[in-house]
């Protein structure tokens, strides 16, 4: 892939300086400008790269809420620890570009199912089937910080078994969680997190019909 820096813009006069004569192809502005951001696309690997699979019911956050999703990881923990993001995979884009992670004064782990990210995301991707709770490596056992949790289905099951992850991950009693689900799973996330519904109101990228919330069972920083 070539990059934008290597694009030279620099013009040869023509030996006889005859310009009428010059047959050498020139971009318009309008064309060079393109091709520009052409390859600014392709240098930045974007957070909408992989695409939405309804089937995995994922439905990636809106720019303003994975912004705010994570700021509030990173001021949560003083800018030091370890975060595991459980099914959410487009925060990592956004944990991913915060000074602190990338000086690995924070250490972010994705604890996801869909093997696309496996590829973008390959330092920090753990495969997870939530349908297999317990099939955690010790390595990752009792040493997360905080827990940021959006379990892919809206059901009891689902938020249960997510649940028996999360009590293996968690450092300690003290481990912050942040759960982001549908309004409808509010009793539930209140009694298996003793977690309480933040102010903000986070949004997707596609509208859902479920309304949506974050919880959290710690005094939240910014939501």
């Amino acid at each position: 892939m070539q990059n934008t820096s290597s694009l030279s813009t620099e013009c040869y006069p023509d030996d006889d300086n005859d310009n009428d004569n010059d047959d050498t192809p020139q971009l318009s502005v309008e064309a060079m400008n393109a091709l520009t951001e052409f390859y600014a696309e392709m240098n930045d690997f974007d957070k909408f790269t992989i695409k939405e699979d309804w089937q995995l019911s994922q439905f990636w956050y809106s720019e303003e809420t994975a912004l705010k999703l994570a700021e509030e990881c990173i001021k949560s923990i003083g800018n030091c620890g370890r975060i595991a993001c459980i099914s959410c995979p487009t925060l990592l884009d956004y944990l991913r570009k915060n000074e602190c992670v990338i000086n690995e004064h924070v250490v972010v782990t994705l604890f996801e199912y869909d093997r696309r990210f496996e590829t973008k995301f390959s330092k920090e991707f753990v495969w997870y089937d939530y349908r297999k709770p317990l099939a955690i490596s010790e390595l990752y056992r009792n040493t997360f910080d905080l827990i940021v949790i959006d379990p892919p289905f809206l059901s009891d099951e689902c938020l249960i078994k997510v649940a028996q992850t999360v009590r293996l991950l968690s450092r300690e009693s003290t481990t912050k969680l942040l759960i982001c689900t549908g309004l409808i799973m509010e009793k539930l996330v209140e009694r298996l997190f003793h977690a309480h519904k933040c102010k903000f109101q986070p949004s997707h990228k596609h509208n859902l019909a479920n309304e949506f919330a974050c919880y959290t069972n710690y005094e939240a920083a910014v939501l």
